[in-house]
């Protein structure tokens, strides 16, 4: 079997590890598995292609925002990659992320459809069905046509012009008579929002993410971390985010709870924040981004509450890596946030609602024994790339 992986990432980025544990499998279970790639560092390994033009993707970024159409500016990457599939002739394309200014959408799925090649679309976000939203939060005109956008200015940005009611038509064009089609989402949450949308048709299921749960994800030794910190006896409440302080990841709502618990010997530590000059109280301590997994995994076993605050996720790997270092989660019960942990290893509140959130966290912290290892036997049986790619393999 041929299987090609397509996602805006590899290796890096949530979605990045999961293209990256799922070709490992294939190729390690006997399959021909290849992967294209649109963003990040070029990577030197078999069958994987980095396909996008990074001064194509800066062009395309721009022009979105100047025209207000997005997924029709990267000309040659889209060339370069379907240039590749002719040339590998997979039997299966599995398809994850498709925005992020790096290919067009609609030669590559007419392309597939014309060669009559299945495939597998996990949406990690809702950007499929909608007009342009990766999530469209309060909005419900995706359920019948998108128009006069409430969120333009969101990612993927437009400056002025509003072109989402053309662009929801020709994804629904594009997928409306596609036989070969099978719809994945990572949470009943979003499956339940395919099901009110033009995918519906489609086949779908659900199937988690997975994450390195045995050489990355594990209880790391965490005594250098506690002397660069001056960490003694405090609690360590941990978040993390690519950009913890962007409104949707909710960095904000840290700081508010940092703020009401600075009484308390607990350290907040926020993973995910560039800007050193942000005001916070001495009880936080702001880290830039990080990128070797290794060193997050460190982290994520310091920890002694895992928190998250985003207004809508799908399905966040963040909270499965927390797991599988040992670390509950708490956080507010957002998109399928709650999905990934069960009531005895974490607890979830009303989005906003900063009095229950605090509560939640003193719990964890004071009142409940820490259970790593059974944090971590939860992640490894219902998170490990192994669980992820068995019910992948069933449906390729």
């Amino acid at each position: 079997m041929k299987v090609l992986l397509i996602d805006v990432n590899y290796k890096y980025s949530s979605t990045g590890k999961i293209v990256h544990d799922l070709y490992q499998s294939l190729t390690q279970d006997g399959h021909e598995a290849a992967v294209c790639y649109g963003r990040g560092p070029k990577i030197t390994e078999h069958n994987v292609f980095k396909f996008g033009l990074d001064i194509e993707t800066y062009f395309h970024a721009l022009m979105t925002r100047i025209t207000g159409w997005t997924g029709y500016f990267s000309f040659f990457s889209t060339k370069r990659l379907l240039k590749f599939i002719d040339e590998f002739n997979p039997d299966v394309v599995h398809i994850h992320e498709l925005h992020a200014y790096f290919v067009n959408i609609k030669p590559v799925i007419e392309y597939l459809k014309g060669k009559n090649i299945k495939i597998v679309l996990t949406l990690h976000c809702e950007f499929m069905y909608t007009g342009k939203c990766g999530y469209a939060n309060d909005c419900e005109k995706w359920k019948t046509i998108c128009f006069k956008c409430p969120q333009l200015h969101a990612y993927p940005a437009s400056w002025i012009f509003d072109y989402t009611r053309k662009m929801y038509k020709e994804k629904k064009a594009l997928f409306q008579d596609y036989e070969n089609l099978i719809v994945v989402t990572p949470s009943k949450w979003l499956l339940e929002r395919v099901n009110q949308s033009f995918l519906q048709k489609h086949p779908n299921l659900v199937v988690h993410n997975g994450i390195d749960t045995n050489q990355v994800f594990y209880p790391r030794d965490t005594n250098a971390l506690k002397t660069e910190y001056c960490i003694n006896d405090e609690k360590i409440v941990l978040a993390v985010a690519p950009d913890l302080m962007n409104e949707r990841k909710g960095g904000a709502w840290v700081l508010k709870l940092a703020d009401r618990m600075k009484s308390y010997r607990i350290k907040f530590l926020m993973v995910g924040v560039d800007d050193k000059e942000l005001q916070h109280g001495d009880n936080v301590i702001l880290i830039g981004r990080i990128s070797d997994q290794n060193i997050l995994a460190q982290y994520y076993s310091l920890a002694d509450v895992f928190l998250i605050c985003s207004k809508k996720e799908n399905f966040p790997t963040t909270c499965l890596e927390a797991l599988a270092c040992g670390t509950p989660v708490v956080g507010f019960d957002t998109g399928g946030t709650k999905e990934t942990t069960p009531d005895e290893y974490g607890a979830f509140c009303e989005y906003g609602d900063i009095q229950a959130l605090q509560k939640n966290v003193e719990n964890f912290l004071f009142k409940v024994e820490k259970q790593s290892l059974k944090c971590r036997e939860f992640a490894m049986e219902n998170y490990s790339p192994s669980a992820m790619y068995c019910n992948y393999k069933e449906k390729y």
